[in-house]
């Protein structure tokens, strides 16, 4: 039988296309968009958890899994089913289910300490004068080609890490790294369709010659580390979590399989401490000198898997919480990671609604991304709007604009712009929001009570990665996120990991100190530690 013919309406007015066959018949209209070049948001992994593949069905029916026929006009998962073969249907795909939209990414770092101009890797003026330093992210990956003869950092390229396509988050691809084909897949995705289109860019647009490259230094989380080097994760998935390597590990280009590199090219992978406590953390503990701190200080690096860093009485405490996808966007209704469109700041002003809204520019509005929902958490529980429980306070909810407020399967819910569904916040967004706030607040806590401190006690909370850059610290404070802090002990430092891997690679002597770090952190298991779910619940609570 024919495969179905399908029709998709792009955001911003982008003309309609036929989606091509493809060379296999898809297990679901997910896929059919990614062989046709054009991925949706698959962030679990195409297993329904999570709404990032949503697109609007317009005409035609679409069969689901369990065999139920859809035929109205409705949002539909594109990863639950398929348009049955030998039909017609016509699709609208959001602007914020489509992982080709190119990320707000934080290439900027607050260096804390001085760097001594002793490359890691062999130098020869004029003919292999230049190095890269690499962050790969479990979201977007950042290229910095450099000059080793000055420390210039004179090119950087960034993109999605391809892998979300796959799994949009560490656990799901660890799962799906069990299988070695998917594996394959895993490694291909950072190495074939990330990396080496960055190198190639970077390069490209300095004028330098892929030959003169020494070397290369790369942070990550200890996942991302396992999964660029083909190594099988997931004994890192179940208790009691242990990672297949977690040193400083180097590799040539050839081995790591980066083609546009000299094949003998090093490669350094620095060192992580744990399994969910990585070399990313490792590289920021490095560029901001939170160990020549001389009182308490935190490193806090707030995403999918929150990692918290605190250094005390020459004493290094570390643990990860798992925060969720929702600071960026994934599990609601709404939510984008930071794109162009994207609402990152939200604003009431002295008479609340209409709220004043602050958009990436680039594009008309596709969805809110996690700065703004902070914002709305802190004003709409100051202004009264949202309970300390995170439910609308209805006497107040019922007196909003009529255009500001909806129902639907989702519950009672507010429309920040009257004219845009784009901006619609729901009690159940606001309740995916609450533990994922809770968890990062918890986290902190907990490590803060294990060492004997509170958060008046800390010298400097360092906020680390582009979620951090984008964030009203004030908000953060105000909705429980940061909680018991001020403004005044708060520096945010920008991507710390990048910055990690360009230290360690103008400074030979940088992945010595790393290592020595990572043998002597202890490491704190918050499932362990008495009293960490008391006060993640207590957390779960606003202010």
């Amino acid at each position: 039988m024919k495969e179905a013919e399908i029709i998709v309406r792009w955001p911003d007015g982008a003309p309609e296309r036929r989606l091509p066959a493809g060379r296999v018949r898809s297990d679901s209209l997910a896929t059919r968009f990614m062989q046709a070049g054009r991925p949706l948001n698959t962030r679990c992994g195409q297993r329904g958890n999570c709404a990032g593949c949503t697109v609007e069905l317009l005409a035609g029916t679409f069969q689901q899994r369990d065999g139920a026929v859809i035929s109205a006009r409705a949002e539909i998962k594109a990863c639950q089913g398929n348009v049955p073969p030998g039909t017609q249907a016509l699709l609208a795909a959001p602007a914020r289910s489509l992982a080709v939209h190119r990320p707000q990414v934080v290439t900027t770092f607050k260096l804390g300490v001085t760097a001594a101009q002793q490359p890691l890797v062999p130098v020869t003026p004029g003919v292999c004068d230049h190095g890269l330093a690499i962050d790969v992210g479990t979201t977007t990956v950042v290229v910095a080609l450099v000059d080793l003869l000055t420390g210039r950092i004179v090119r950087e390229e960034s993109a999605f890490n391809r892998q979300i396509e796959l799994g949009d988050d560490v656990l799901t691809r660890i799962q799906l790294a069990g299988l070695a084909q998917q594996r394959e897949a895993l490694r291909h995705s950072i190495v074939d369709e990330t990396l080496t289109p960055l190198i190639w860019q970077a390069c490209a647009f300095a004028g330098i010659p892929f030959e003169r490259i020494a070397g290369a230094v790369v942070a990550g989380n200890t996942t991302m580390l396992h999964l660029l080097t083909g190594t099988d994760p997931t004994a890192m998935g179940v208790a009691p979590f242990r990672a297949s390597f977690i040193h400083h590990r180097v590799m040539t280009a050839g081995e790591l399989q980066l083609g546009v590199l000299p094949a003998g090219a090093p490669v350094h992978l620095l060192p992580g401490i744990s399994a969910y406590v990585g070399a990313d953390l490792v590289a920021g503990c490095a560029c901001t000198g939170l160990l020549n701190a001389t009182g308490p200080s935190l490193l806090v690096d707030i995403g999918t898997n929150g990692e918290i860093l605190l250094w005390h009485g020459g004493r290094l405490l570390v643990t990860a919480t798992a925060a969720g996808p929702a600071f960026e966007g994934g599990r609601l209704s709404r939510g984008t990671r930071a794109v162009a469109g994207a609402v990152a700041h939200v604003e009431f002003g002295r008479h609340g609604f209409p709220p004043r809204l602050r958009t990436i520019p680039g594009s008309n509005i596709v969805g809110l991304c996690g700065s703004a929902y902070v914002d709305f958490l802190a004003q709409a529980r100051s202004s009264g709007l949202l309970a300390a429980s995170g439910r609308w306070d209805l006497a107040i909810w019922r007196v909003l604009p009529a255009a500001h407020r909806c129902e639907g399967a989702d519950g009672r819910g507010v429309r920040l712009a009257p004219a845009s569904d784009a901006t619609i916040i729901t009690e159940r967004d606001v309740a995916e929001l609450l533990q994922a706030k809770a968890a990062i607040a918890a986290g902190i806590q907990t490590l803060l009570r294990r060492a004997g401190l509170t958060p008046p006690d800390v010298q400097r909370l360092y906020l680390a990665g582009g979620f951090g850059l984008h964030l009203d610290v004030s908000h953060a404070i105000a909705c429980g996120l940061l909680p018991g802090f001020t403004a005044a002990q708060i520096e945010v430092v920008g991507n710390t990991s990048l910055g990690g891997a360009w230290l360690a690679l103008v400074d030979r002597s940088v992945v010595a100190e790393m290592a020595n770090l990572g043998a002597t952190a202890a490491i704190v298991e918050l499932n362990r530690e008495p009293g960490f779910e008391d006060t993640f619940i207590d957390r779960m609570m606003l202010p």
